[in-house]
This record gives structure tokens, sequence and C-alpha cells, in this order.
């Protein structure tokens, strides 16, 4: 699958919290002028509610995604992106 350079850097929240290697969950971003749903993925279990960033698309509406602790949209340049 191709993956989706414009995701890459985003931030958002997980309405679903991932399992680590047991699963994906769902993580909602602003991107391309709206809001879009995506399979999350990430190294460790992150709990719903959490804020991520999207280090990498896997194709196919889905992510890989880390904690986030830095700017979030409403601090970042663009919105939805993790400048």
């Amino acid at each position: 699958m191709e993956q989706d350079e414009a995701v890459i850097g985003c931030t958002g929240v997980l309405e679903i919290g991932t399992r680590g290697s047991a699963g994906a969950g769902e993580v909602l971003i602003q991107v391309r002028g709206g809001r879009e749903a995506l399979l999350a993925w990430s190294d460790e279990p992150l709990p719903r509610g959490s804020t991520v960033l999207v280090i990498s698309s896997r194709g196919g509406r889905q992510v890989d995604v880390i904690a986030w602790t830095g700017p979030t949209d409403a601090s970042a340049g663009e919105p939805g992106r993790a400048d």
C-alpha cells in the first residue's frame, strides 16, 4: 500500500487506546482541512485520550504513533502539524 505522507508529523488524540504489539487503536487527527480517524499502532500500549505524534504511515489508513508532550495543534504553526 502507498504511504500517506500528509499525515506524518500530525498530532492527534487516541479515541481508542493502542495495545502495543497486541493491536491497533484509533487516532483522530486534523489533516487536509478536516478530521480523519486512522488505525494507530505503537510499540508500547497508549491509553485512550493520549496525545500522539504520527511518525510514519503504513498505508491503508494505518499509522505508527508515539506519545507526544510537545506543542499541540493549537500552538503549532499549521493545524494538525507538529512543526
